[in-house]
């Protein structure tokens, strides 16, 4: 079975069983990630209700808070004109509110940050193992580093006593069935001291590896950073195929809607890599007229359009630029 596929296959069936968010395609340190899943913390709800997209990683970890107004180029931890687009950024989605005050532009938190990351989870799709590819590097490095929870290999084969003493011990091993979206433990996954400090394999050569250490605050940070990619790309693609051949709904997973499904290909495509002028069943259309967001929230806890933590901050006049 072709990986794309699969992987949708494989989010339909972790969305249908998580309480929290999943998503796909995710950078990491040093590697993009298949599939990750946030599982939901004790203040999960506060982040819904905050916005449907990321919040930057610097405006989360800058200075500026909810009863401190600051200038950006004080507050986050970049250069001013970077600066500047972060808290951008941060203002139209509502996680910063911002002042004037004599012609000087300053921010403030409209709410504390909230405690909603419960766990991570990442899932390494492989649906054909006698084609392994770097799958071993891949997951040596997750083990490593530590960055997750769990980490977990998916695949549809069959899977031996070979292939499971060529998988790093912590990597849990499923096997999934695309047909009926079952999964199958072959080995549980072990939990990975994601609280402590790591070790970042950069790269790996017979003769050479090139490794960087990374202490548990960073750790920490980036944790916060990748659940939050994941809340704001969820794993559904964010666009269609304009073709003729192209459908929201093909013969799997249920009842879900927003799938890129071909007819001329009688299966699911990348629209990013398989679709436009040079396929050869390409028939220019309008795409599906399908509410991807609408979908998102339908199917998991993800809100498309929260009300928002905005107020009005009483007396903000007071608070000197620090």
């Amino acid at each position: 079975m072709r990986e794309f596929p699969f992987e949708l296959a494989v989010c339909a069936a972790l969305e249908a069983e998580s309480d929290g968010i999943v998503a796909r395609q995710l950078g990491t340190h040093s590697r993009i990630v298949d599939v990750v899943e946030v599982q939901p913390g004790p203040e999960f709800d506060r982040r819904t209700a905050i916005t449907a997209e990321t919040i930057p990683g610097l405006a989360i970890e800058s200075d500026v808070g909810v009863g401190r107004a600051r200038r950006p180029k004080n507050a986050i931890d970049a250069h001013p004109d970077r600066a500047s687009t972060i808290a951008d950024r941060a203002v139209e989605i509502g996680f910063f509110q911002e002042e004037r005050r004599k012609r000087r532009r300053y921010v403030r938190q409209t709410t504390a940050y909230p405690e909603w990351i419960g766990g991570l989870r990442a899932f390494e799709n492989k649906p054909d193992l006698g084609r392994p590819g770097d799958l071993e590097l891949q997951l040596r490095k997750d083990v490593s580093l530590s960055l997750f929870d769990e980490v977990v290999l998916v695949t549809a084969s069959y899977v031996t006593g070979a292939h499971l003493n060529r998988i790093p011990e912590p990597v849990g091993v499923w096997r999934f069935d695309p047909d009926d979206g079952t999964f199958e433990v072959v080995r549980e996954p072990c939990r990975l001291a994601a609280s402590e400090p790591g070790i970042a394999v950069i790269d790996e050569s017979p003769t050479r590896v090139d490794v960087e250490p990374v202490d548990a605050e960073r750790k920490a940070r980036l944790r916060i950073r990748v659940a939050e990619r994941a809340y704001g790309k969820g794993w559904r693609p964010r666009k269609l195929p304009e073709c003729a051949n192209a459908n929201a709904r093909g013969p799997a997973f249920g009842d879900d809607d927003a799938l890129p499904y071909c007819a001329w290909k009688d299966r699911f495509v990348d629209p990013a890599r398989e679709c436009g002028a040079e396929c050869d069943g390409h028939e220019g259309a309008e795409p599906p007229n399908v509410d991807i967001a609408a979908e998102r929230e339908r199917h998991g806890p993800w809100v498309a359009d929260p009300a928002g933590v905005a107020r009005r901050q009483v007396g903000l006049d007071q608070f000197r630029d620090g």
